[in-house]
C-alpha cells in the first residue's frame, strides 16, 4: 500500500504577476488531476486586473488536486494546485488507527501525528482541551506545605504563628483575541461566567458583559418579542430584458483605477482643432517608402511622434506626483502609453523610452502594441510605468472628448476624428482634412501655461509635419 507524505507534495500559490496586485481569476486550467507535470509547463490561465497571463508550474510531478475551478477569483498567495513530486503511484486512504484508551481527565492527551486520509492532506490531531489549571484548593494546600517544610528546617516558630496563605485566583480561559476585546471594552475576565467549551470565554461572553441591561418596566410584550422580523425584500430582476455581467479582472481594475484618478488629481482639459491635411499626405508618402515597408503606417504614428517633440521641448510636462515624499518626480524618458480597447475592457500598454527611437522604430513598436493587445497577449509589465497617454478616440468617429489621466500619468491626449471640413486656408474656404485635440492634464504637476504650450507645440507639428525636422 502506498501513502503520499505531506513532505512530497508542492503547493503552487497564486503569483503576484504584477507590481502589487492582490487577486487573480482563473480563466483555464490546462491539467487535470493525475497528468503529469514538468517544471515550466503552463498549467492554467489567469486574469489579473491587468492581463490575461499563462503561469507554469515550477515543479516535476502529477497533479493530486486542482483547488480551485475555473471562473473562481483567487487572493495571491493562495495554493491553488498540489502536485506530488515523489514520483509515487496516488495514494490509498491509510487505515483507521486502532482506538487508544481515553486519557486520564487530569492530563492532557498527547499529541499525535498526522494522519493522511486525502491526497496532499493531512488531518492534524490536536485538542482543544487545556491541562486543568491548579484551582484554589490545590494552591492553598502546596503554600501550606511550603511553610510547614520552613518551620520544620529551622524549628524557630510555632505553627500556629504560621501566616495563613492567601486564596489564589484562577486566571479565566480565554483566547488572545478575546482577551484583547476585553481590554478594549474594559471587562474584567475574572467577572465573566464563560459560555465556551471546557470553560473557555468568547467574545460573545465579552459583548454581553457589556451590553446594556434593559429596563424592566420598557420590556416588549410576550407577543412583541416573539414576533418574527419581516424578512427582507428580494430584489427582481427581470433576466429576460436584462443581463447582469460580473464586474472583475480588467474591467474592475479599470473603473477603480479611473475613480481613483479623477478624484485625486485635479484635471484640466484644454481643445484645439487644427488642420492637418499636410499631415495626412506625409502619411500617405511614408506608406510608400521603403524604410517602412510592412510597418503600420497611420495618422496616430505621426500625432505620437508630434507628441514626443512637444514633450521635449516642455520637459516639465512629463512628471508624475509623489503623494507619501510630497515630491514632483520629474521623468527623463517617456514610457508612451496607447490606450487600447479590447474584449476584456481598456489597457494601457506603453512603449519604453520612446523618446530614444526613431519613427521606423516607433511605427514598428506601435504595430507590435496594437497587435498584442488584440489578441489579448499584453504583459502586466507593458502596462507598468506609463508617463503620458495618447487615445484615438477619433476612430469611433468621436470628433473629441475630456479623457481621464492614467493613473500616475501628468497628461493625455485624445485625438478627435480627422475629416473633410470647410476651413479657411490662404484667404480662401476650402475642404480640409480637420481635427480636434483635447489635452488633460493634472493641474498639480502642469499649469496653464505649460498645458498649452503643450498642446500648441502639438497642434504646430500636425500643422506642418516639417517642424519635425527643425524641432526634433
Amino acid at each position: 500500500m502506498t501513502t503520499m507524505t505531506e513532505a512530497s507534495v508542492r503547493e503552487f500559490k497564486m503569483p503576484d504577476v504584477g507590481e502589487g496586485l492582490t487577486e487573480a481569476e482563473i480563466l483555464k486550467w490546462y491539467v487535470q488531476v493525475g497528468d503529469t507535470v514538468t517544471d515550466g509547463q503552463v498549467v492554467c490561465e489567469v486574469e489579473t486586473a491587468k492581463a490575461a497571463v499563462e503561469l507554469p508550474i515550477p515543479y516535476d510531478g502529477v497533479v493530486r488536486e486542482l483547488r480551485f475551478a475555473e471562473g473562481t477569483t483567487v487572493d495571491v498567495g493562495t495554493a491553488i494546485i498540489a502536485v506530488d513530486v515523489s514520483g509515487g503511484a496516488a495514494p490509498e486512504p491509510a487505515p483507521a488507527a486502532p482506538a487508544e484508551p481515553a486519557p486520564a481527565p487530569a492530563e492532557e492527551a498527547e499529541p499525535k501525528g498526522r494522519t493522511p486520509v486525502l491526497v496532499g492532506y493531512g488531518v492534524a490531531v490536536s485538542s482543544t482541551k487545556r491541562r486543568p489549571r491548579k484551582g484554589p484548593d490545590v494552591a492553598v494546600a502546596a503554600a501550606a506545605q511550603a511553610v510547614q517544610a520552613e518551620l520544620n528546617g529551622h524549628g524557630a516558630a510555632a505553627p500556629a504563628a504560621a501566616p495563613a496563605p492567601a486564596p489564589v485566583k484562577e486566571r479565566p480561559l480565554a483566547k488572545p483575541p478575546v482577551r484583547k476585546l476585553a481590554k478594549d471594552l474594559g471587562v474584567d475576565l475574572t467577572l465573566i461566567t464563560p459560555s465556551g467549551p471546557d470553560g473557555i470565554i468568547t467574545r460573545e461572553d465579552v459583548h454581553a458583559a457589556v451590553a446594556p441591561a434593559e429596563p424592566v418596566a420598557e420590556a416588549p410584550a410576550p407577543a412583541a418579542v416573539s414576533a418574527p422580523a419581516p424578512a427582507p425584500a428580494v430584489a427582481v430582476y427581470d433576466s429576460a430584458r436584462e443581463t447582469r455581467i460580473p464586474v472583475k479582472g480588467v474591467r474592475k481594475a479599470t473603473a477603480q483605477a479611473m475613480i481613483g484618478s479623477a478624484f485625486t488629481a485635479p484635471h484640466v482639459t484644454e481643445f484645439v482643432t487644427v488642420d492637418v491635411t499636410r499631415t495626412m499626405k506625409l502619411v500617405e508618402e511614408l506608406k510608400q517608402d521603403k524604410e517602412f515597408q510592412g510597418l503600420r503606417v497611420n495618422p496616430l504614428l505621426l500625432i505620437a511622434k508630434a507628441l514626443l517633440v512637444a514633450i521635449k521641448r516642455n520637459p516639465e510636462v512629463n512628471a508624475s506626483w509623489d503623494e507619501a515624499a510630497q515630491e514632483i518626480v520629474l521623468k527623463h524618458y517617456v514610457n508612451l502609453g496607447i490606450a487600447a480597447a479590447t474584449p476584456r475592457g481598456l489597457i494601457v500598454p506603453n512603449i519604453k523610452d520612446a523618446q530614444d527611437k526613431t519613427l521606423p522604430q516607433l511605427s514598428s513598436a506601435l504595430g507590435e502594441l496594437v497587435t498584442t493587445a488584440r489578441e489579448g497577449k499584453t504583459s502586466p509589465a507593458a502596462m507598468q510605468g506609463g508617463t503620458v497617454t495618447i487615445t484615438n478616440v477619433g476612430v469611433f468617429g468621436v470628433d473629441t472628448g475630456t479623457p481621464i489621466l492614467n493613473p500616475g500619468e501628468s497628461a493625455i491626449l485624445a485625438v478627435g476624428a480627422i475629416k473633410l471640413q470647410p476651413w479657411v486656408h490662404k484667404g480662401k474656404v476650402k475642404p480640409r482634412q480637420v481635427t480636434t485635440l483635447a489635452l488633460s492634464f493634472d493641474h498639480r504637476l502642469v499649469d496653464g501655461e505649460l498645458g498649452s504650450k503643450v498642446l500648441a507645440d502639438i497642434a504646430a507639428i500636425l500643422e506642418q509635419p516639417k517642424r519635425l525636422i527643425s524641432w526634433a
